[in-house]
């Protein structure tokens, strides 16, 4: 039996996301697969790439032949890398982890006990320039006319 590792699509339309996973050849791209050994996320910013490289070396090892897009992301990860016994490539980029929610909320309720403003002194000038807008042409026609 002839067993590739390739990618197998999930998502949705224009959201593609994939799973790495190791396949008969014969099979359908989202067919039945023999093991799931890792993801790819191309929509995200950098993308999301994760490889169980223990698993990825031991298909390797036994003959599973990556497709050329595994291969790239295999090459990319270093797993390529070692099977060979190659140089190891530059580290991936990752994503800073999303600020916590809770804490953002905590601080922005302390700053604002804090500073002791009720948020109406931002309302309050904008009425007051209005009005003062108003006065201010009356004056010149006052002016005009005398």
């Amino acid at each position: 039996m002839a067993v590739k590792i390739k990618l197998k699509r999930l998502g949705m339309i224009r959201n593609a996301q994939y799973r790495i996973v190791v396949a008969d050849s014969r099979t359908k791209r989202d067919g039945r697969a023999i093991e799931e050994i890792g993801l790819y996320h191309p929509k995200e910013n950098p993308s999301r790439i994760e490889v169980n490289a223990e698993r990825a070396a031991y298909w390797l090892g036994v003959g599973a032949q990556p497709t050329e897009p595994v291969l790239k992301l295999l090459k990319l990860t270093g797993d390529w890398q070692k099977f060979k016994g190659e140089a190891a490539p530059a580290p991936l980029k990752v994503a800073e982890p999303a600020p916590d929610r809770h804490a953002l909320y905590e601080a922005a309720a302390k700053e604002a006990l804090s500073g002791g403003d009720t948020g109406t002194a931002a309302t309050t000038p904008k009425k007051a320039k209005k009005k003062e807008e108003a006065e201010a042409p009356a004056e010149t026609q006052a002016e005009g006319e005398a």
